[in-house]
């Protein structure tokens, strides 16, 4: 859910950054907005590497429970 609303902020962010170049905004405004950009883009990072981090951890117990279970 988190990856999810992380990926449609960095989204809106990179509309509204060429959104504003469009219309001729300032340089400083564009510069702010690349800025929200980036903030937005490095969270989607990190909850997409959360999300792998959790789906390898799941994948390795499930892993290691299927291996239990045959020496049981």
């Amino acid at each position: 859910m988190k990856l999810e609303y992380a990926e449609q902020r960095m989204k809106q962010r990179w509309y509204e950054l060429v959104m504003a170049e469009q219309r001729g905004a300032s340089e400083q405004e564009l510069e702010d907005l690349y800025a929200t950009y980036m903030q937005a883009l490095e969270e989607y990072n990190r909850c997409s590497q959360a999300q792998a981090r959790q789906y390898t951890g799941r994948k390795k117990r499930s892993a290691s429970l299927a291996g239990q279970k045959k020496t049981a």
